[in-house]
């Protein structure tokens, strides 16, 4: 134990599903963006992992809220707490005698306005935050997967989220081209439900629909390594008698069909607005896949047919952002696109 008198340095991936926060080149934390509060009071009972398994099995006096939705924060109360709630989190962990000075350096999509900019920055600050970073998540998520992003050359990046499909075209240490839609995973899981509610009668909640995405989730009916068919049980719409069904892979990939359409479209329109020389640059080194959506089933193989340019899936494309956010902490002196 000793003096605290200094300055702690986090990176944080403040995600619509899960937060990262990366402390010293290191995880400390990778928790749902959820938290649960007493409906009376407003008093927070659990966040993250805990707050999850309450997800839409609490009673009238408990409400479980998601901070963030659409990549953006919807409810600045709840955002605060959580990041609050995160940070104590991380530093209980090691004994203080004194509160230390906090520098952040937290990712933001590409399309946030000016107002989306002053919550996230007003809630790191009222949780601590002195010295506070932002970074647009297409920049961090180039960062993350190892890209020079201050070469004279284009670097596009397809980061697929909770919230938001952030598209960019980096060169020179900026953003050159970008499109932020708001087509992600949840809107995939919106997806899974409806269908599940349509084709086959049985009424899912969202924590089901998010596992049979994971499970199956897919965009080509013809895959080479298929996934094992998953089972779901639920009420029947009509009779409220328990029913199961038989999801297979080819039912999600067909259920998906419209929105991976949709982001197809988006980035088009990225590439259609690419100036020539940046262009011919993609081309040669490919177009690269990041966030939680990278991981469905043959969408690297899908767009690669689509836009005739080369995919490649991030490593560990889940995590890409967050471990942009790290290398942006350690170089903030260095790096003119971070914003105070």
């Amino acid at each position: 134990m000793g003096f605290s008198l200094f300055t702690q340095e986090l990176a944080i991936d403040l995600g619509t599903a899960n937060t990262v926060i990366f402390q010293n080149d290191q995880i400390v934390l990778d928790e749902p963006s959820i938290v649960a509060v007493e409906n009376s009071s407003g008093k927070l009972i659990a966040l993250g992992q805990k707050a999850k398994r309450m997800q839409e099995k609490e009673n009238p006096g408990i409400k479980t809220v998601r901070p963030l939705r659409g990549g953006v924060i919807a409810d600045f109360n709840a955002a605060e707490m959580m990041i609050r709630g995160f940070i104590k989190e991380v530093n209980s962990r090691k004994r203080h005698i004194f509160t230390p000075n906090l520098k952040i350096v937290i990712g933001i999509p590409s399309g946030s306005t000016d107002v989306e900019i002053r919550a996230v920055r007003d809630s790191s600050e009222h949780a601590g935050g002195r010295d506070v970073y932002l970074i647009f998540e297409p920049m961090s998520a180039a960062l993350g997967i190892g890209l020079d992003v201050e070469a004279p050359q284009g670097n596009m990046v397809v980061d697929i989220g909770g919230g938001t499909t952030e598209i960019a075209v980096i060169s020179l240490g900026g953003i050159v081209v970008q499109n932020s839609v708001k087509v992600a995973g949840d809107v995939f899981t919106s997806d899974i439900q409806y269908y599940l509610k349509q084709q086959h009668n049985i009424k899912v909640g969202e924590t089901t629909a998010e596992r049979i995405k994971i499970a199956v989730g897919a965009v080509l009916p013809d895959l080479d390594v298929e996934p094992e068919p998953f089972v779901v049980r639920g009420p029947n719409l009509m009779t409220a008698h328990p029913v199961e069904a038989t999801i297979t892979y080819q039912e999600i990939a067909h259920c998906l069909d419209k929105s991976i359409s949709n982001v197809e479209a988006a980035i088009l329109h990225v590439l259609e607005q690419t100036p020539p020389e940046l262009y011919s640059d993609i081309v040669e080194s490919g177009i690269y896949l990041s966030g939680g959506g990278a991981l469905l089933r043959g969408l690297e193989k899908r767009l690669t047919e689509k836009m005739n340019i080369q995919f490649h899936v991030a490593e560990d494309p889940l995590r890409a952002v967050a471990r942009g956010t790290c290398i942006a902490l350690k170089n903030t002196a260095n790096y003119p696109f971070l914003m105070r």
